[in-house]
């Protein structure tokens, strides 16, 4: 069945913050696509809760540091597209997926590096590429980068200087993109009490309260706080917003 609905397709839709992303997206009244890496019974959860708010979803398994699998997706989702909604086409791009790494500078291995850059970096520059034909002009991309990028912590150097590399990216893709009126920007959230890197800011009570001491809004993040500033982007109504960095961290560290 052929609908009007814009459309969003969410890396790593099926937990965290992307999980919270989808759910925001499809309640303005977007349909999405969503992509895992491996849990395929979480992201039938969450399709089912887009369902269950009256739009469409659909869930791909991607691991978005291979890039040569990239290929195959790209025709997978152009099927799915044209066969739900007439066309192979899309209108938002949320790089969202993505792992932690803890490791001191003095003490990072060279495939620990190799590792995040693919998912970072390179799976978010050649994904977006290999994408771009499908997304429609006046569209958007929202690059999810990280508040590590401003606040420096121990053992994040190689995450947050690769979120760094993403977030200039991004400006210049938005200058790239500005003939087809694409606009692109970032959000960089706080620390957020989700399950990634093992759930650390949600689970380390110690850790929990030192970040919220140093958050003016005096707590930590929660996911909420982030899937909606996403699905903002995601609208008309952020129509004039372009190459921006938004960091999402209720004042942390100022």
């Amino acid at each position: 069945m052929i609908t009007s609905n814009k459309i969003a397709l969410v890396t790593g839709g099926s937990r965290g913050l992307g999980r919270n992303m989808a759910l925001a997206l499809a309640s303005k009244g977007l349909d999405l696509v969503i992509t895992y890496n491996s849990n395929r019974a979480a992201a039938l959860e969450v399709v089912s809760a887009i369902e269950e708010k009256g739009q469409k979803a659909y869930a791909f398994q991607l691991d978005t540091s291979k890039i040569e699998q990239f290929t195959k997706f790209a025709g997978e989702l152009s099927t799915y597209l044209s066969k739900t909604y007439g066309k192979p086409k899309f209108d938002y791009l949320v790089n969202n997926a993505g792992t932690a790494l803890y490791a001191l500078a003095t003490e990072t291995t060279e495939e620990q590096v190799d590792a995040v850059f693919n998912i970072h970096y390179k799976g978010v520059f050649f994904l977006t590429q290999k994408l771009l034909p499908m997304l429609n002009d006046g569209g958007g991309i929202v690059n999810i980068s990280s508040g590590l990028t401003r606040i420096t912590m121990p053992g994040s150097s190689v995450y947050g200087s690769l979120k760094a590399a993403v977030e200039t990216y991004s400006r210049y893709l938005a200058k790239e993109l500005g003939e087809r009126r694409i606009r692109v920007n970032v959000v960089a959230p706080g620390a957020i009490e989700t399950d990634f890197g093992g759930g650390r800011v949600r689970d380390n009570e110690q850790l929990n309260a030192q970040i919220a001491a140093m958050t003016a809004l005096g707590r930590v993040g929660l996911p909420d706080d982030i899937g909606k500033v996403v699905a903002f982007l995601c609208s008309d109504d952020a129509g004039w917003i372009n190459g921006q960095r938004i960091e999402v961290s209720g004042g942390q560290a100022l």
